[in-house]
This record gives structure tokens, sequence and C-alpha cells, in this order.
């Protein structure tokens, strides 16, 4: 009997200080086949995500920029490579530059994006910075501007984009006849690897209500 008083007792008292002072970090590990997959399901089953380039709408010209599985042999993708996350766009779209009327275009943007941890969202997000606009179709026609107008509309309308909350990687731990515990997500780091991203969340565990 008073042994299994004693493995109470230390088991309450190690409850106790896990929930009030321990904290930890999971690993989630994510590949490029997965985000290719993940990618192949978007193109497949949704609609083209697009941004607008124009907020004029008198032209008759569907000002916007579509995002393409692939353009001139290059694809859409996320390549985790030399510490970076590096991501080739392709896109399409149509643009009414002066005097000119409305044109298509398409091509691809050198994309590197950065991971960050935003407290005021309490969200993962990523920024997304242009490094170099290319372009096909256009024949020569404003093709200088319209690089510009590419990289500002990602670059100012795109960024941030908020991967998940934090929230979201919080959950409940019943301990059967002791009540539960919560584990609450409370910062993220990430490493970049060789084909591979590790996302390391730390949480704590506190009482819940």
């Amino acid at each position: 009997m008073k042994k299994r008083i004693l493995s109470v007792a230390l088991v309450l008292c190690a409850l106790t200080g896990f929930a009030s002072a321990q904290s930890s970090e999971i690993k989630i590990t994510v590949g490029e086949q997965f985000v290719d997959s993940l990618l192949n399901a978007v193109f497949t089953n949704l609609d083209s995500p697009s941004v607008a380039i124009s907020d004029d709408s008198s032209s008759g010209c569907n000002e916007t920029i579509r995002l393409k599985r692939e353009v001139d042999g290059v694809k859409t993708s996320v390549r985790f490579r030399g510490g970076e996350i590096s991501a080739p766009l392709a896109f399409e779209g149509n643009y009414n530059p002066p005097l000119i009327g409305c044109i298509d275009f398409s091509g691809w943007a050198d994309t590197t994006i950065d991971i960050v941890y935003d407290r005021n969202r309490d969200a993962i997000v990523g920024r997304a910075r242009v490094s170099n606009v290319n372009l096909s179709g256009t024949g020569g026609v404003g093709s200088s501007l319209l690089a510009r107008f590419v990289q500002s509309s990602i670059d100012e309308k795109v960024n941030p984009i908020e991967i998940v909350k934090l929230d979201k990687l919080s959950f409940l731990l019943p301990i059967q006849n002791s009540g539960k515990l919560r584990m609450k997500a409370t910062n993220v780091r990430h490493q970049v690897r060789d084909r591979t991203i590790d996302i390391y969340i730390a949480y704590e565990f506190v009482k819940a209500s």
C-alpha cells in the first residue's frame, strides 16, 4: 500500500513540474517530393492562383498574373538547396500598356522564400523575394515595364504568405483521472537541408481549464 501511495505521489509531482515549467520541441521534416505532390493537387483540383497587377477595370483588360504549373519547361516548384528555399514561379497573364492595348504574356520568376514566425499574427509566414523575372510571349513589347509590375505585384500583394497559425498546432493531452494538459505552440524555427526542411516547433505544457 505504501509503495502504491509513493508511486502515485511521484507521478503527481512529475505531472506538476511537467505542466508548470516543462517545454520541448517537436520536429517536422518536409521534403521536395511532398511539396511537388501538393502543387500537383493544387493545379489539378483548384483554379490557378492569381494576383491583380492593376486596379483599373475601365480598360476591359483583365490585368492579372496567374500562376501556372509550367511555362517554357520551367515548373512552379519549391526547392530546398544550399540552406535556402528557392521557388521558380511559372505564370501567365494580361497587361494593358499605354497606346498598345491588352496583350498576353507568360514567363517565370526566380524567387526566394524566407520563413519567419510573425508574433503579431501568431503564425508561421513566408515572405517571397523576387530576384529575377524572365518573360516570353510579349515579343519584347513592354517587357521591362512588365517585369517591374510582376516583381512588385508578387512582393507587395502576395506577402506575407500565412502558412499556419500556431493555435492550429496546439492541442489537448487528456491525462486519465487527472485532467488535461495543453500543448501550446510558442515559437518556430527551421533548418534547410539538401532537398528537405526541418521545422522545429517549441511547446510549453500548461494546465487546460
